[in-house]
């Protein structure tokens, strides 16, 4: 492969994987990926990115306590008020487009997964993979400094997709999370992080399970032609 096809190979190969293998990902592994996706660009060189790696018994704890709490909030839904979110990752009323190609998600992936509208059970149960890091044995958190404005989240994507694709050539793959932000009164003090910080999203990373039917799963992008505006 030419140089270009393999960038184009790493970023076309990443997606959210929802199902992970046991097989452990080395530490040095990880700390090379945090090391490429450093090299991401950010305004004024500000780097506002800050990076909490969980494995082994901090990761398993983080899991026993999110599931718990997301089970509680099952059991009673005036829990959820003790969880909210710190900032709006979603729009609070969705239009077109967008809502159609969310619902265009969920039903694709609800209905590999034999998932129906009503089954809540199921549908309790697959969230909560996301709070199991569906079974990755990495799990990544990511905090922002609450002094930074707007812009630092722009520089997190770039951030964050640099770790992604970095994986893809290490033969690993990724899901991002945002479905961790509800519980950031749970995972700070977990992790560590000072009141100064403010949590972005968390991450799974690992080796994808071929075997595993949702990772059949691929979202569709719409065309160049949808988005693009070409001005002579």
């Amino acid at each position: 492969m030419t140089p270009s096809e393999i960038v184009d190979a790493a970023i076309t190969s990443r997606m959210s994987v929802r199902a992970f293998t046991a097989q452990a990902v080395e530490k040095a592994t990880i700390e090379h990926l945090l090391q490429v996706a450093s090299r991401a660009p950010s305004g004024t060189n500000c780097q506002p990115w800050r990076v909490y790696v969980l494995s082994g018994a901090s990761r398993d704890s983080l899991v026993e306590k999110v599931c718990a709490a997301h089970d509680a909030m099952r059991a009673d839904p005036a829990v959820a008020a003790e969880y909210a979110e710190e900032y709006d990752y979603y729009p609070q009323q969705w239009i077109s487009p967008y809502i159609d190609r969310r619902r265009e998600n969920g039903w694709g992936l609800y209905g590999l997964l034999g998932i129906g509208k009503g089954d809540k059970d199921k549908m309790h149960a697959q969230h909560q993979r996301n709070y199991r890091f569906f079974d990755a044995p990495v799990g990544l958190m990511f905090t922002v400094d609450r002094v930074m404005g707007r812009g630092s989240m722009i520089d997190y994507g770039t951030f964050l997709q640099s770790i992604m694709v970095a994986a893809r050539a290490q033969g690993l793959h990724t899901c991002p999370q945002a479905a961790w932000n509800g519980f950031a009164k749970i995972i700070m003090p977990h992790v560590g992080a000072g009141a100064n910080e403010m949590l972005v999203c968390g991450m799974a990373l690992g080796y994808a399970d071929p075997q595993a039917p949702v990772n059949g799963f691929h979202t569709p992008r719409v065309p160049v032609a949808d988005f693009t505006t070409w001005l002579d």
